[in-house]
């Protein structure tokens, strides 16, 4: 039975990907260090609110209803604005979650879009009821994948984001031929998701991946049926040769 701690996608080539799950604690300190950067963003404005009222005084136009209406407006902007910004543009990340190691993704393993962030932070407002986010807070406790209302309805989930480097091009003199032209725009993008979280998989796992992420794309590929090499070395051959097209 799958852990309840781990996404796991079974893609249309049979492979299946594990996407660990964020706890309830890496989740909340993602907010907490969102909301310190909130503050000093939201205390910047008011400063600029501030020298423009007496600024305005000093020239005698009575500016101070204008700039509490903009703290206000500025102030609800930026807290739900914020989230849905920074996940829209970087790739369902925040500051929090960057510095914390999450990243939202889909349900299907795919990074979030502009919609999928809008909505999933419009429902903010009701996961943070009453307080502390309570109704969220409890929305993650009873759902299978650690999901709050907003994740629920844009269809999405936080993980815990192994940032690994891509994998090195071949040194320009080395040249492979393994027919990767053949490959769909979807194989190829399971071959460099795994390339890029196999650090992240216990060694029998990553093994087991490599081999039928491997198999799988054999009669596509250009292999000789007696390849001894490192599956892992052939995958990323595979993907360098795709990437020089």
């Amino acid at each position: 039975m799958p852990s309840p701690e781990k996404l796991i996608i079974d893609t249309p080539e049979q492979i299946a990907l594990e996407f660990p799950l964020a706890s309830v604690g890496s989740r909340f300190l993602a907010i907490a260090l969102d909301t310190l950067v909130q503050a000093g963003l939201f205390l910047a404005f008011l400063m600029l609110v501030f020298v423009v009222s007496i600024a305005g005084a000093v020239a005698g136009v009575n500016a101070g209803v204008w700039g509490a209406a903009l703290a206000i407006l500025a102030g609800f902007t930026l807290y739900y604005g914020y989230f849905a910004a920074f996940e829209a543009l970087w790739n369902g990340q925040t500051p929090g979650k960057r510095w914390v190691g999450l990243r939202v993704i889909s349900e299907t393993g795919r990074p979030i879009g502009a919609f999928d962030a809008i909505l999933r932070n419009l429902l903010r407002i009701v996961d943070q009821l009453p307080v502390m986010y309570a109704v969220g807070l409890v929305s993650l406790f009873f759902t299978a994948r650690n999901q709050r209302l907003g994740d629920l309805a844009a269809g999405t989930v936080v993980v815990y984001d192994q940032t690994i480097a891509r994998p090195e091009m071949l040194p320009s003199g080395v040249v492979t031929r393994h027919g990767a032209a053949a490959l769909t725009g979807e194989e190829i993008a399971i071959v460099e998701l795994f390339l890029q979280r196999r650090y992240a998989l216990d060694s029998y796992l990553r093994l087991t991946t490599a081999r039928q992420i491997l198999e799988r794309l054999r009669p596509r590929l250009q292999l000789p049926p007696d390849a001894t090499a490192d599956e892992e070395r052939l995958l990323e051959e595979i993907a360098a040769e795709y990437r020089r097209r």
